[in-house]
């Protein structure tokens, strides 16, 4: 193709721009706190030529990291695109050479032997090192400092895995990252690889079990004592995949599972529980263990979001859902699981970082407010979010702040105060349509255990990205003692 398709995946704020680009002492309103000192990574797919089928999809793009860094005051900004296999491999073809998503019986012969992930998903920080992740295929290190890519991760050859999850989760109080790959093995696999890290970086344990069925496995829960399996009913099947078809159908008529296990433990150990039948949830606020109780707290709908998921699916399903905690009993798997919901439909949770594996009391997350409009559209799911929630997850009271139908906002990331009593800040980019089919792009700063007072800074951005997936903060003391090419391959 020599153009990109008019579909919505091209479109408005999905509209690819190819832009890398730096900038300094960006126009700021308002005033900084003076406590956030460090970067606000975000993964910000943008495909960087024109797809060779005209149902390619968002989530096909090719990753770029996204660096806005705060000194004194000051912002900073910088985007790069990664320099995965794939796009080198384009790069030097000069047109795309990968067909459907996530199908490689689709792709132009000359991608044969060239691995396919975009590390489009997720900036993550551990240890040390940076890395953009997206869950069908392995990390790449990112240098933080100049957003150069080092290369393809895998533990000097220890990881056997040839996935893993745009979702670990880092233990705060030990340093550990825990996570996981899925179809670990190769396309359609049930084989689930379970993984830990030290804080180190040093990878200390990789276990192999097969789940229920083949899940589109996006995320997971880590408790102080136990992680969380969440098997969803949008699957894969090789069979379709030879003939072409989508990797990804939801069955609406499927059970859905989730395995619970000692997060030391070994995978014998795992307990399944039986859930409700076309239910998914992509992301996770948090879990915890009560006792023998097993509490997840996640953004749950009644069938999956995505819309070209739906649509291949042939789903016509009303929507409902929101930020749900699912009770497990590990004395009792037979009795199934309790549900609890606590808050509207919505996306991208988050929690205090210390919170994470504990009980907690505050959390935040994403939701339409429909008294400010039609929201834009925008993502993988179609729809931008226009009001940030605070939820007390004690009595379930709810606050937020809601913004015009011009606006969306993106996922938020949580900035600790050293101030006590302080639940510190929120920080997101959000979009503004300020004429028709046209865009522009602030950061806002809002405190977060007060945001109905509204944004106390905001950031100019001096170019406009297509639309975030995931955003991560490293603080300066973590900057400054980055290690930036030990281990990589």
């Amino acid at each position: 193709m020599g153009a990109y398709p008019d579909t919505v995946h091209f479109r408005g704020l999905n509209t690819p721009t190819g832009i890398e680009a730096s900038a300094h002492d960006l126009r700021v309103e308002g005033t900084i706190p003076a406590e956030i000192d460090g970067a606000f990574f975000r993964a910000v797919p943008d495909p960087a030529f024109p797809p060779i089928r005209q149902d390619d999809v968002i989530l096909s793009a090719d990753g770029m990291i996204n660096k806005i860094e705060f000194r004194g005051g000051r912002v900073s900004y910088a985007i790069r695109y990664v320099h995965t296999e794939r796009f080198l491999a384009e790069r030097r073809a000069g047109r795309a050479l990968f067909g459907r998503y996530r199908n490689p019986f689709t792709n132009d012969p000359a991608a044969a032997g060239v691995d396919g992930t975009v590390a489009n998903t997720t900036p993550v920080w551990h240890a040390g090192r940076l890395f953009m992740t997206k869950e069908d295929g392995r990390a790449y290190q990112i240098d933080p400092h100049t957003l150069d890519t080092v290369g393809k991760w895998d533990w000097d050859g220890a990881f056997r895995s040839q996935t893993m999850t745009a979702h670990p989760r880092v233990d705060p109080r030990t340093g550990e990252m825990f996570f996981f790959g899925y179809e670990a093995d190769g396309l359609c696999s049930s084989k689930i690889a379970y993984c830990i890290a030290d804080a180190d970086g040093a990878l200390v344990s990789e276990q192999w079990f097969d789940a229920p069925y083949c899940s589109f496995m996006h995320d997971f829960g880590l408790t102080d004592e136990h992680v969380v399996f969440m098997v969803f009913p949008t699957t894969a099947d090789l069979d379709r995949l030879k003939a072409g078809g989508p990797h990804w159908l939801h069955e609406q008529e499927r059970e859905s599972w989730i395995g619970i296990m000692p997060r030391h433990g070994d995978v014998s150990e795992l307990t399944w529980f039986k859930g409700p039948a076309g239910v998914h949830a992509y992301h996770v606020m948090n879990a915890f263990t009560e006792g023998r109780l097993v509490h997840l707290d996640m953004c749950l709908a009644n069938t999956n979001l995505i819309p070209f998921i739906v649509e291949d699916s042939g789903l016509e399903v009303p929507l409902d859902g929101g930020l749900t905690r699912w009770t497990m009993n590990l004395d009792d798997p037979e009795a199934g699981i309790s549900e609890r919901r606590f808050g509207p439909f919505g996306e991208m949770p988050l929690t205090v970082r210390v919170d994470q594996g504990r009980a907690y009391r505050h959390g935040w997350y994403l939701t339409v407010d429909p008294s400010k409009g039609k929201p834009l559209h925008n993502g993988p799911a179609g729809i931008a979010f226009n009001c940030i929630l605070r939820v007390n997850l004690g009595n379930g009271g709810i606050e937020g702040y809601s913004i015009g139908p011009d606006l969306a906002i993106n996922e938020p990331v949580h900035i600790p105060s050293a101030t006590g009593g302080h639940e510190g800040w929120l920080m997101a980019v959000v979009d503004h349509e300020f004429a028709a089919g046209r865009y522009d792009q602030q950061v806002w700063i809002w405190e977060a255990g007060d945001l109905e007072k509204g944004p106390v800074a905001k950031v100019h951005l001096p170019v406009t990205t297509r639309e975030q997936v995931h955003g991560g903060w490293v603080s300066r003391r973590d900057l400054d003692a980055a290690r930036i090419r030990a281990a990589a391959r």
